[in-house]
């Protein structure tokens, strides 16, 4: 794949919104990418028949006004948020194609998880913070359907992220599709960094896995890359704290992985890999399904 030159930035949450767009800016120096902060604010209609049973009609006049004036005061300080990054980064603003790092601001109506997906699959990257706090429904909802149906990766970005990331990366392989799509994303990554680290965590002995994580590594090379294999064992119920114990270790400030690899609605239920790292990674992490 070739340098990212698109990025969307879904801008929400005022707590997570400053690293998330920082990630972003970062990126867009780096590849001369065209950043687009989106925020969506919610349809206050949308919840009228919800709550509009047994209230008179002045009532429910009176909760959407005041669901607009709090939609309006977030959406707010959202953009001074945004404001705030651009100016650290001296990022122009522009609607067409310019040399260069450039950003745009968009402000809708909506619900955020189909925008996001409707814009995100016309975008090289789409960049999130981790869920958390009061927004952590909503922003898992818009995560989630970016990763499963946008059909472009996902940057998830730490709540500290580290400034730059990529200098060291690490790549969690299981052979998998999902998997696969994540290193060809990440290609602008790995030609740059410094050192790559393929991982593989597996319940067995190592030699049934050690050749897939080699062969990963000889692809790699035929692109100029060059990787080590690391291999380790560990039970499934701890797969994902074994992989990020071994990113940390490695010295990784990137993890590339595929997302969702077994039943969505299985790992939803009984946990998985990929939520564990969406809710625990302490690095950023390019996750494609």
């Amino acid at each position: 794949m070739s340098a990212f030159r698109t990025i969307l930035v879904p801008v929400g949450d005022a707590g997570t919104t400053v690293g998330v767009l920082d990630a972003a800016l970062t990126l867009g120096r780096r590849f001369s990418s065209h950043v687009t902060a989106l925020h969506v604010r919610t349809d206050p209609a949308l919840a009228v028949p919800l709550i509009g049973e047994g209230l008179s009609a002045a009532m429910v006049d009176e909760m959407i006004s005041m669901a607009e004036a709090q939609a309006a005061k977030r959406a707010e300080i959202a953009r001074q948020s945004f404001e705030a990054a651009r100016t650290r980064f001296d990022a122009p603003l522009a609607q067409a194609p310019v040399p260069g790092l450039s950003a745009e601001w968009i402000d809708l109506t909506g619900r955020e998880e189909d925008e996001v997906v409707r814009r995100g699959r016309l975008s090289d990257l789409i960049v999130c913070g981790h869920p958390a706090g009061d927004e952590e429904i909503p922003a898992m909802t818009t995560l989630n359907a970016a990763l499963l149906t946008a059909g472009r990766p996902l940057l998830l970005c730490p709540a500290r992220p580290p400034v730059p990331f990529g200098r060291s990366v690490a790549i969690a392989w299981n052979g998998s599709a999902e998997a696969s799509s994540a290193v060809a994303w990440a290609m602008p990554f790995l030609r740059e960094a410094e050192t790559v680290t393929i991982l593989t965590v597996t319940e067995h002995a190592y030699g049934s896995v050690a050749a897939p994580a080699g062969e990963l590594a000889a692809y790699l090379a035929w692109n100029g890359i060059t990787a080590s294999t690391l291999v380790s064992q560990a039970p499934t119920s701890q797969a994902a704290a074994e992989l990020l114990r071994q990113a940390t270790t490695s010295g990784a400030d990137l993890l590339v992985m595929g997302a969702y690899t077994h039943s969505r609605l299985r790992q939803l239920i009984l946990g998985g890999v990929t939520r564990h790292v969406i809710d625990r990674a302490p690095i950023h992490c390019l996750m494609c399904h």
